[in-house]
């Protein structure tokens, strides 16, 4: 039998769609009733593929009050470099604005932060534009941008793990600090050279404390920049999401430490 097309242009916000074959698809808790045998997500649960997942901390209270006394010891940490501030301060503030999350999340490790984190669970915009449970259309939109992708909670994970388990000592820390505050590769750099001496310098302190550690081995040295590389790939947005907008809001981080750092 053939199907019945309607007319282009017609509206449709008359028909019941309760009888729809979209609408109960949406509104059922199951799949069994279809005919599809491809896998489909079920919003309530949130989709179980990795690349739309969004997570939130489980305790954010304790931990967002943790992160905070992290990136004060970060401030500290930098003020207490007298060859930070031997640099014009153009070149101090890159570095602070590009640098900050990664010696934050060093911060993190040193600190033994341990975090807990449960997946966000929203209904999908298109069940909730359909089956009309809101009529806020601008409001689904804000609260479909919470949470942080669990990919980027998952690799900043593999990271602290990786540090906790080669169980790094003060002098370690501040090392790795040092590296990754003084990046010569960050663009604009008026004195990048100036900048990768001290990057280096910080290198070959830690590869020669290692390695007395070790008895001459470098195997220490080699998984710590193993570890840096997958610092490397964590988002400082991801990190002001997930431990600082819970409690500071819309805040702007950056602008917070070059105030605390140059005008305090």
């Amino acid at each position: 039998m053939a199907c019945r097309s309607e007319r282009p242009g017609t509206c449709q916000c008359n028909k019941d769609p309760v009888n729809s074959i979209l609408y109960q698809m949406l509104n059922s808790g199951s799949t069994s009733k279809t005919n599809l045998n491809q896998h489909v997500c079920n919003p309530n649960r949130g989709c179980p593929c990795d690349g739309n997942r969004k997570v939130l901390l489980r305790n954010p209270e304790v931990i967002c009050k943790r992160a905070s006394d992290v990136l004060l010891k970060t401030v500290t940490f930098i003020r207490n470099l007298p060859s930070f501030y031997q640099l014009i301060q153009d070149d101090q503030i890159l570095l602070v604005r590009k640098c900050w999350a990664p010696l934050f999340v060093l911060g993190l490790a040193q600190e033994r932060v341990e975090f807990e984190w449960e997946e966000l669970s929203m209904p999908s915009l298109l069940k909730t534009i359909l089956l009309n449970q809101s009529s806020n259309a601008g409001e689904i939109i804000l609260r479909s941008d919470a949470g942080v992708p669990f990919r980027e909670v998952q690799r900043l994970q593999i990271f602290l793990h990786k540090l906790w388990s080669l169980d790094i000592c003060t002098k370690e820390y501040a090392y790795l600090k040092g590296m990754v505050l003084f990046n010569p590769r960050i663009r604009g750099m008026r004195f990048p050279q100036y900048v990768q001496t001290l990057q280096l310098e910080a290198q070959q302190t830690l590869m020669e404390f290692t390695s007395v550690m070790q008895n001459m081995s470098h195997i220490r040295f080699t998984r710590m920049m193993e570890a840096l590389d997958v610092l490397k790939a964590i988002d400082s947005e991801t990190i002001t999401e997930l431990f600082f907008r819970p409690i500071s809001g819309e805040v702007n981080l950056e602008d917070l430490l070059l105030e605390t750092l140059f005008f305090n």
